[in-house]
């Protein structure tokens, strides 16, 4: 006799995590939404008077140098934007992905799988989009090949305030982990592949400036005299080495401690104690550090190099024509567009049927499309590979930055109708998640799944 068959024990992909995660993420998700607005306004300034009358003194002031010369140091005001404020945003990545692949979503294989996949897809197949457009052109504009792969959160977290979307927990949540591994794959591809003049004295000397601000972080000391001196020495060493600056920030990021060590719970209690109150949550090294730089960086660094950035002579409409008939613009905004939401939904889909799991209730896959769209708007980290493909002022550079505005819009509105269109379903998914019966402080949902 035929035995009969095993229940079905699929595991569901865009899960809620726990309440503190969720409490995490939604602080996160609204100081970047934020820094989203400024990034946009930024934007918008700078290619306002990169087309006016005095468009002279905007590209006169990005090209002004300043700097030390025997240090290495002597930079343009818009590359001191890009290397420098920039090593400021990938800090903040780098202590995002340590949390994630410490405590968070990425520790454990069965919730890492999706996104990883999800990120990894929504690269590769961008790339082999651009790469396929621009073939016919020649190795200098196949060195943009990277340009469309990156997603830029804070873009997309200020269309989903624009059009005024309640994505559920489970997929903001996923949103923000795709971001923070496809900002790993994309600093991996910026050391690697766009990096020259490799020197190693140099290299080898930033070790000792980074070994000691990893000892102090260890330590949990946090005085900024001892630690923004360490961590810009290290960050002149680096860029002194030929490897592009900004890795420096994600290094440094990465030696901070993600866990509560003892001694924070006790200061915690100490302090709830001798106050009569308290958060009831001690803050370990790499939250205190991000609770003070990310507001820097989403409300400064990030607009700032945008803005030096973004500015890029159109010409009206014969200027666009122009950027369009380069394969370079071209290859971008199809990659941008059709690239990554095949490439993101593609990999979703597939790691989804091929293994034991399923979408979580409430869930569709016109929501994972919608959210692969999103995956499309590009901006900071392509304008950065942009510059390091084709260097600044060059003709495949601004066509460069034309497309990943283009694209990038193309895709924000096409998401926007997508996400738009489930906005009264997702409403109600947001009131459950705030709901809380029985007054304990903890929504019930939570409750209901043990993740309270």
């Amino acid at each position: 006799m035929a035995r009969p068959p095993l229940p079905s024990r699929a595991h569901p992909v865009f899960s809620r995590s726990t309440y503190q995660e969720y409490l995490r993420i939604a602080a996160i998700l609204r100081l970047e939404t934020v820094g989203g607005a400024l990034l946009l306004a930024a934007t918008a300034a700078a290619l306002i008077w990169a087309n006016s009358p005095e468009a002279g003194a905007y590209f006169g002031l990005r090209d002004l140098e300043l700097g030390f010369e025997p240090w290495h140091l002597r930079l343009s005001v818009g590359h001191w934007a890009s290397d420098g404020l920039l090593a400021i945003f990938f800090f903040i990545a780098g202590l995002e992905l340590k949390r994630e692949f410490v405590s968070g979503e990425l520790r454990r294989p069965s919730r890492a799988i999706v996104p990883v996949a999800a990120a990894v897809g929504g690269v590769a197949v961008p790339a082999i989009i651009y790469a396929a457009v621009t073939w016919s052109q020649g190795a200098e504009a196949l060195r943009g090949w990277a340009i469309p792969t990156a997603t830029d959160i804070a873009f997309a977290l200020a269309v989903l305030a624009v059009i005024n979307t309640h994505l559920p927990a489970a997929l903001r949540t996923f949103l923000l982990t795709l971001a923070v591994v496809d900002d790993l794959i994309a600093i991996g591809i910026i050391a690697f592949f766009y990096s020259a003049g490799l020197q190693p004295v140099f290299l080898l000397a930033a070790l000792v400036p980074l070994g000691l601000f990893a000892l102090l972080v260890r330590k949990r000391i946090s005085h900024w005299y001892l630690l923004v001196p360490l961590a810009a020495a290290t960050w002149a060493l680096v860029h002194a080495s030929g490897i592009h600056a900004t890795v420096a920030g994600v290094l440094l990021g990465f030696t901070v401690p993600v866990l509560v060590s003892r001694a924070d719970r006790r200061r915690m209690r100490t302090g709830a104690a001798g106050q009569g109150h308290g958060d009831g949550q001690a803050r370990g090294m790499a939250e205190r550090l991000e609770h003070v730089l990310r507001p820097v960086s989403a409300g400064f660094a990030v607009p700032i190099f945008a803005f030096f950035s973004a500015g890029v002579a159109i010409g009206g409409g014969p200027g666009i024509a122009s950027a369009f008939a380069d394969p370079v613009a071209l290859g971008i905004v199809a990659a941008l567009v059709a690239g990554k939401a095949v490439g993101v939904f593609g990999a979703t889909y597939v790691v989804t049927k091929t293994t034991r799991a399923k979408l979580d209730d409430g869930l569709k896959w016109i929501d994972v499309a919608g959210l692969s769209l999103l995956a499309g708007v590009g901006f900071t980290v392509s304008l950065l590979i942009a510059e390091l493909s084709f260097g600044p002022g060059s003709v495949h550079d601004d066509h460069a930055k034309v497309a990943i505005l283009a694209g990038s819009l193309t895709a924000s509105v096409i998401a926007a109708v997508v996400l738009k269109a489930r906005n009264r379903h997702y409403r109600r998914v947001e009131l459950e998640e705030k709901r809380d019966d029985d007054g304990d402080g903890v929504p019930d949902v939570f409750e209901r799944t043990g993740q309270g």
